[in-house]
């Protein structure tokens, strides 16, 4: 029985996936991430959050049994975990496996629940990125909802990234903008998460999560007050993004 031919370095992939998917719609771009052979076993992460039911919604009509990651911070607004059900329901989401952080861990690291008002990164770390690390284990790729217009630091995503050589990270909304998610969300008639209607356009943790005043970034109520824009989900060569991104050749987005 002849070798299986050694699949190119993650870097190569994800330029040769960009490459060939560059002029191609969201939707094409996510049934292409489903069912292409060079992407492999993925899932599609997901905060149940404001913006999120797009691409949800996109999911449950090409495949709806792809597996769904939801990460439950036990630190999440009761808004958002009865949207969840609610989703999962209305979209007929057959595979949505709610992670949380391991309860030895919280335990010994986050005992009173307060570790968030010291230390943000090492709250996020705990109760987000290590579940999301173990969760992620066996797929050769993960979807999110991240678009370009929503940071700086995300001005250059692509439809395909690599992530610290370890999987394929998937971007179809990349090149979405506000006034597409919005055209969607109505023409669809799809559901909004309740608290989009009390000021909160980018949703998290509700000890970190605070309404938006008009005219402010619509992410300004995210960790408000501190220099802080991602949660650590979310990396520039294995570092938490905290700024503007530095556009050399040197420092690229590789999973923001």
């Amino acid at each position: 029985m002849p070798l299986e031919a050694p699949r190119p370095c993650l870097d190569a992939r994800a330029a040769a996936l960009n490459d060939r998917y560059r002029h191609h719609s969201a939707t094409a771009v996510l049934e292409r991430a489903l069912y292409d052979p060079e992407v492999g076993n993925v899932a599609l992460v997901s905060s149940f959050g404001a913006e999120s039911v797009v691409l949800l919604h996109l999911v449950s009509v090409i495949a709806p049994g792809t597996p769904v990651i939801f990460i439950d911070t036990q630190m999440l607004f009761p808004e958002t975990l009865e949207y969840q059900r609610e989703l999962a329901e209305k979209l007929n989401l057959t595979d949505i496996r709610t992670i949380r952080a391991d309860r030895r861990d919280t335990d010994f690291e986050d005992p009173d629940g307060t570790l968030h008002q010291f230390s943000t990164d090492a709250c996020c770390a705990l109760r987000k990125v290590v579940p999301l690390e173990r969760a992620l284990q066996g797929f050769d790729g993960w979807i999110t909802g991240r678009k370009r217009f929503q940071a700086g630091t995300r001005a250059a995503l692509e439809f395909f990234e690599n992530e610290e050589n370890k999987r394929l990270k998937v971007n179809p909304l990349a090149h979405w903008g506000r006034e597409d998610l919005e055209e969607y969300m109505v023409n669809n008639r799809l559901p909004r998460h309740p608290l989009v209607a009390k000021g909160y356009p980018s949703i998290g943790c509700a000890p970190c999560t605070s309404p938006v005043k008009e005219g402010e970034d619509p992410r300004a109520g995210r960790w408000r007050g501190t220099q802080k824009q991602e949660c650590g989900i979310h990396f520039i060569n294995g570092k938490a993004v905290r700024g503007p991104v530095p556009q050399d050749d040197d420092t690229k987005e590789t999973a923001a």
